[in-house]
């Protein structure tokens, strides 16, 4: 009598079923979590070693500060992701924000506006600002980075030509020899100064209303998925009936008035407009945004991520700071962080797409 043995092992050539949870796959799945979460653990770890090093560190008012420093970088870098999302590139946008705390000071300072009458002027500004980039962008065809290049010039040089070059403050004196009697707005400089129950800052609250603002309009709209089907292939997005006129548009003037709102921010805060005043901003905003593709292994713009950036860099370097490490080290921080973080992003990842 024949008998059939149900061993597998017995019968040539057959092989054990391969388990569903094996050592490569659990590896790929740490991996993908690492990278996933790679900004957010660099993070924690930033915060338990600088709190262990200096116990300051983890002060709520030192946090507070920290987030107050980078709130203007977040809200320009939203701006930059924006128009990353529609395949474009907003280098204007320090100079928008530069050019907006010049705006606000001569609003109040020559021109003796008030908080009510200077916030809506300046916005405004910007908004136009995105307008004349998206019409040379849109209509004119020029390339994004060539557009707002000779822009950000155009700005640069025309804030300095109502005040010859000046800063401006109370007093100041113009190209005609006149006085500017006006002065700053007390309700204005809340807008930098002021904190809610003496702990959170208000540019802080503008910093996640931003967030929250533009994640919901990106991540949870059609117009969202327009913006980034825009970026990903905007002929087939014209094909498929959308106006990618109208998105590009709305994309520049999201980014110029952005810039505008956080030129806004750096005038309360410093109560002067000062021509230096927008130095950084264009790389740290950038720098923010480019960051934030690393965030959640998304490899795309997300305004999310981008805020974390921002975050992390203003970790990092308030953290050196307060262990006295030499100013002159700071770009360098920032430029490592941006390599590792694209590393992370683009090259790591393409083991396990």
């Amino acid at each position: 009598m024949t008998t059939i043995d149900n061993d597998p092992l017995t019968h040539a050539g057959a092989r054990p079923k391969p388990s569903p949870w094996t050592s490569s796959s659990r590896f790929a799945a740490l991996g993908a979590f690492l990278r996933a979460g790679a900004v957010f653990i660099l993070l924690a770890a930033l915060v338990v070693s600088f709190t262990i090093a200096e116990p300051a560190f983890i002060n709520v008012a030192n946090l507070m500060s920290i987030l107050q420093a980078v709130s203007v970088v977040a809200i320009l870098g939203a701006g930059v992701t924006v128009t990353l999302a529609v395949g474009g590139f907003d280098l204007s946008i320090g100079a928008v924000a530069a050019s907006s705390v010049m705006a606000a000071s001569y609003a109040m300072i020559v021109w003796g506006l008030d908080a009510y009458g200077t916030v809506p002027l300046v916005l405004a500004f910007g908004a136009l600002v995105g307008v004349v980039n998206a019409f040379l962008i849109v209509r004119l065809k020029v390339p994004d980075l060539l557009a707002t290049l000779a822009m950000m010039f155009l700005l640069s040089g025309m804030q300095l030509i109502p005040t010859a070059g000046r800063s401006i403050s109370a007093g100041l004196t113009l190209p005609d020899g006149s006085k500017a009697n006006g002065t700053y707005d007390p309700a204005f400089l809340l807008i930098g100064r002021y904190s809610i129950l003496g702990t959170l800052p208000v540019s802080v609250v503008l910093m996640a209303a931003v967030a929250v603002l533009l994640f919901i309009l990106t991540e949870r709209t059609r117009i969202g998925r327009l913006l980034f089907a825009t970026g990903g292939n905007e002929v087939a997005t014209r094909l498929a009936g959308a106006s990618t006129v109208k998105l590009k548009t709305l994309a520049y003037v999201l980014s110029g008035t952005l810039a505008s709102l956080g030129g806004i921010v750096i005038a309360a805060r410093v109560g002067r407009g000062d021509v230096s005043s927008g130095g950084s901003l264009l790389m740290d905003s950038v720098a923010a945004a480019l960051i934030g593709f690393a965030v959640l292994n998304l490899r795309r713009p997300n305004v999310l991520g981008t805020v974390a950036g921002a975050v992390f860099v203003g970790v990092l370097l308030n953290g050196l700071t307060m262990l006295n490490a030499p100013y002159y080290t700071q770009d360098f921080v920032k430029g490592a962080v941006l390599v590792g973080a694209l590393a992370l992003t683009y090259g790591l990842g393409r083991s396990n797409p």
